[in-house]
């Protein structure tokens, strides 16, 4: 991977992270870039980190407070319970076998009040529609929604189904990198915005532990 794979600051989640969190955990963190960014805004802000790759897990120990490296099931069984105001995984899940098994993993760090931030590509993206059932193509690249480590895809739906089943409650959800394609206009006028949510590369999802 690319060293800039690892080095986006993703300033489109940023606001969905709590005001007033105080201690946050990056899972899959890169090369640190969301949590140093974040903390520029909010120097009371403790940021760690999860990172499986070594090179960028060096990299954001230069700019976050802790970073782990390893699995992330196995790092986060090992950490505190209740540690965390906020954990964020963003573009993490999709690239898991397993994905409910962090979400298992994660829930118990989350302190009272905490609550789970996740961004996930989302397949009904226009343009990707647009290549498998008009092109008749499905063709992996390094980035994007058909990234070829991506081991499971979602929809809005079942993005939302992932959490419900892994003990979380849905408190947001909402589109983000839409496309400004003229194309997709006329498509949304067309269908009366039936297909709405295939205007968002991604979904941002911020959820509570349902118990």
């Amino acid at each position: 991977m690319s060293g800039d794979y690892y080095g986006h600051p993703r300033r489109e989640m940023q606001p969905f992270v709590p005001r007033d969190a105080r201690a946050l955990l990056d899972v899959g963190c890169g090369a640190g870039a969301f949590g140093a960014e974040l903390k520029k805004s909010r120097p009371e802000l403790e940021v760690w980190g999860i990172e499986f790759d070594p090179g960028a897990a060096g990299r954001a120990a230069e700019v976050l407070d802790r970073v782990l490296t390893g699995d992330a099931v196995a790092v986060a069984q090992g950490l505190p319970p209740g540690r965390f105001d906020c954990v964020t995984l963003n573009d993490v899940l999709e690239h898991l076998v397993d994905p409910a098994a962090l979400l298992a993993a994660v829930r118990p760090l989350l302190a009272p009040g905490g609550c789970l931030v996740v961004s996930l590509p989302n397949v009904r993206y226009f343009h990707n529609v647009v290549d498998l059932a008009l092109r008749g193509r499905w063709e992996y690249t390094d980035e994007g929604i058909c990234d070829r480590t991506h081991m499971r895809f979602f929809t809005r739906a079942s993005m939302i189904s992932l959490l419900e089943d892994g003990g979380y409650r849905v408190e947001t959800v909402r589109g983000i990198n839409p496309t400004g394609a003229a194309s997709f206009r006329l498509f949304n006028l067309l269908t009366l915005g039936r297909f709405g949510d295939m205007r968002w590369l991604q979904f941002a999802l911020v959820a509570t532990p349902a118990d």
